[in-house]
């Protein structure tokens, strides 16, 4: 197993562990994160979104495979279970992983995933019907930064 690999398998057992601490400490000072949730997280955000999501995640359940890298660029597929906390309705997320690394830790992370499937499953009737939309999609990723907003807030009151 590659070094790259390697720190790959520990992000994603620390998040089987829900430990958002030990996820953070594998990204780059620098880092970039983005997915169809939350787009465009830089510096500690992303760290500190994993952090949040796991400090949160009462029946969250993580499977990962197909972990591969090399020097520069990685990927994995994981899966997520859990029970999303607005509506309380049950989702299965399937999620592609996209990697860069710089000086040993991730520093651009990418994850893909079907947001129409995803709003299906969290949003009921309204993922259905609009879960297409970038209204929707809009909605949902302004809920999230607003969530992660206040984390990072309370967070810096802490130190």
């Amino acid at each position: 197993m590659s070094r790259n690999e390697a720190l790959i398998q520990t992000f994603y057992e620390a998040f089987q562990r829900r430990d958002g601490a030990a996820m953070a400490a594998c990204y780059h000072l620098d880092a970039e994160f983005s997915d169809p949730v939350f787009p465009g997280l830089k510096g500690s955000e992303p760290g500190e979104m994993w952090k949040m999501l796991c400090s949160r995640a009462a029946d969250l359940k993580v499977e990962f495979s197909a972990v591969q890298a090399d020097e520069s660029k990685g990927k994995a597929h994981w899966e997520a279970w859990y029970t999303f906390s607005a509506t309380g309705r049950k989702v299965h997320t399937r999620i592609d992983a996209d990697f860069e690394f710089k000086d040993g830790k991730i520093f651009r992370h990418r994850d893909s995933f079907d947001f129409w499937a995803w709003s299906r499953q969290a949003l009921g009737p309204a993922g259905w019907v609009a879960g297409w939309s970038s209204a929707l999609q809009n909605k949902v990723r302004a809920q999230a930064a607003k969530g992660l907003e206040i984390w990072l807030r309370k967070a810096q009151e802490a130190r």
